[in-house]
């Protein structure tokens, strides 16, 4: 009886440690994708200040600059006409920060398919792919009838201050970098972890 008894216990032991051991070895595994680069947590908020600078030699006003603010809000989910868990992306301007914020678009953000869209101006924008790495490019209009163009990784999980602001883990992201002797047109973003875009540039010259 008693070896019976003791048996028993070893037997339930043995269980347990492996039991243990299976559930260690499977939560090591799982993979962080860092979908939180997206920011899309309802209720989130950003402030940017926005400069906008034009120069054209045949206009009046030769060189001319606007300073704004713009406000991004991500409003409820709701269910978008894909049948998709979607999230309202409000948009407010303001010229400067005495003045009450002015709602201009509701666009649409989702995560799909390990795929960060934004639908703008009712295109449908691949913003970034899931988990960022090196070797990731896409096309960010493969969902639009625009033409083709190629996204990549310039930069992944690093460090960054930005107009004073120190991000912990930011990935920058490459959508446009070409020039000839006539066009010049860089185009980037950078997002942070938990919050989403911190930063947007974007040159567009021509030499007539």
């Amino acid at each position: 009886m008693s070896y019976a008894k003791k048996h028993s216990i070893i037997f339930l032991s043995l269980i347990l440690i492996v039991a243990v051991f299976f559930a260690c070895k499977k939560k090591s595994t799982v993979m962080d994708m860092h979908l939180n680069y997206f920011g899309l947590t309802p209720g989130r908020y950003i402030v940017y200040d926005v400069k906008e600078m034009s120069h054209d030699v045949n206009e009046a006003i030769q060189h001319d600059t606007t300073v704004y603010q713009l406000k991004t809000y991500i409003g409820p989910i709701y269910i978008d006409n894909q049948g998709r868990s979607a999230r309202e992306f409000r948009r407010f301007k303001r010229d400067n920060s005495t003045l009450p914020w002015v709602e201009t678009d509701v666009w649409t953000a989702i995560i799909e398919n390990y795929k960060a869209e934004l639908v703008e101006e009712n295109q449908r924008i691949i913003k970034l792919v899931f988990a960022p790495t090196s070797d990731k490019n896409w096309n960010a209009n493969a969902f639009n009838s625009l033409d083709s163009i190629n996204y990549y990784y310039s930069s992944i999980h690093k460090p960054m201050t930005l107009g004073g602001i120190s991000y912990d883990s930011t990935v920058t992201v490459e959508q446009e970098n070409f020039t000839s002797l006539i066009d010049f047109r860089v185009k980037k973003e950078i997002y942070a972890a938990k919050i989403g875009l911190v930063y947007k540039t974007f040159k567009d010259l021509k030499i007539a």
